[in-house]
């Protein structure tokens, strides 16, 4: 389950660094700093950054839901635990979040 966690921790990383271009300026702006020249940065990483992103979301996914062993009992070492359905959620609340922050530059036209 490790392995997921981490998986999906550097989606989400990956996802926000992806909507850096345009997240980041609307971050900015709402504390009262001005940081257009830094967003701009990251606009040419973007379609790099959301391959990485997506790249990631999968492979938590496969990690996740990949088949279980035919010979797994109730209550043995491959039984799905409460750790495994908490880990479940939160890899559909990452992939929600990555999803929102992805989506930004599309719906942030409405915000204002």
């Amino acid at each position: 389950m490790r392995a997921t966690g981490a998986v999906l921790a550097g989606s989400i990383l990956s996802g926000a660094l992806a909507s850096a271009c345009c997240l980041l300026p609307f971050v900015l702006t709402l504390v009262g700093v001005s940081g257009g020249t830094l967003a701009y940065r990251f606009e040419p990483l973007r379609p790099y950054l959301l391959v990485s992103t997506y790249g990631l979301l999968a492979a938590a996914f496969f990690l996740t839901y990949r088949p279980r062993q035919a010979d797994c009992a109730p209550g043995g070492p491959c039984a799905l635990t409460r750790a495994s359905r908490i880990g479940r959620v939160m890899l559909w609340i990452g992939t929600f979040l990555v999803l929102l922050t992805t989506a930004f530059p599309w719906y942030s036209q409405y915000l204002f």
